[in-house]
């Protein structure tokens, strides 16, 4: 199976609207643990950036934001430079609050969620 097929099979799994979102988490490996950033966020799992150590689909991983931890599943990754790989987590055991917000369900609209989160942070740092 070829890259962008492997790619359109995770598209039409995909089951949760993606919230763009940076933010700081940790990732815990049997390596040792590296600072990694998400860059969109589900209820059941992330996309994240930053990742400078050798990874397997499959691989079961540790997830630490702030004091919530998850264990998640590497379900894709993308090679973006020699040191460089962005991967595709989904969360063994999905808890509401892990990212500290409430994300959309599939149902409603992700542009008036992202305009609500903006308009919260812009008020918290006046």
């Amino acid at each position: 199976m070829s890259l962008a097929q492997d790619n359109t099979f995770v598209l039409e799994k995909r089951n949760s609207l993606r919230t763009k979102m940076v933010l700081a988490v940790k990732v815990s490996l049997d390596a040792g643990t590296h600072l990694v950033h998400t860059l969109d966020i589900t209820e059941t799992g992330a996309q994240l950036g930053g990742l400078r150590t050798q990874l397997k689909v499959g691989t079961i991983i540790g997830l630490q934001r702030g004091r919530q931890k998850a264990k998640c599943r590497i379900v894709w990754i993308r090679q973006l430079a020699p040191n460089e790989l962005r991967a595709g987590i989904e969360c063994l055991e999905p808890q509401k609050k892990f990212w500290g917000l409430e994300l959309p369900d599939s149902e409603r609209g992700s542009d008036n969620y992202t305009e609500a989160v903006m308009t919260i942070l812009a008020k918290r740092s006046d």
